[in-house]
């Protein structure tokens, strides 16, 4: 079973950079990306893509970030320990601390 999946994910790997790797051939067209100005980029439109692709994954990362950090944070933290207020008389439950 352990090789069927490592074939399988070697095949989509595989066919994930054919097809990233055609998508490239086709769109070898110069592109203009017009900035502010009058400033101007002439490249390949696959490097335009890429470049778009790429500062949008690094807007997306630094979005995530702060949820990340506090996750990670409330993951870190120690939990309180639940004790028991007073005793109780028997065939009552206890009343904890923090109301549960």
């Amino acid at each position: 079973m352990k090789h069927i999946l490592w074939l399988l994910r070697w095949i989509l790997k595989i066919a994930i950079f054919f097809t990233l790797f055609a998508f490239a051939l086709n769109n070898q067209q110069i592109a203009t990306v017009h900035f502010f100005f009058g400033q101007y980029w002439l490249a390949p439109m696959v490097l335009v893509v890429l470049g778009a692709f790429a500062i949008g994954v690094a807007v997306g990362v630094l979005g995530m970030t702060p949820w990340w950090w506090r996750h990670r944070q409330a993951q870190q933290a120690p939990a309180a320990p639940q004790t028991a207020a007073e005793p109780t008389a028997p065939g009552t439950p206890p009343v904890y601390a923090d109301g549960i």
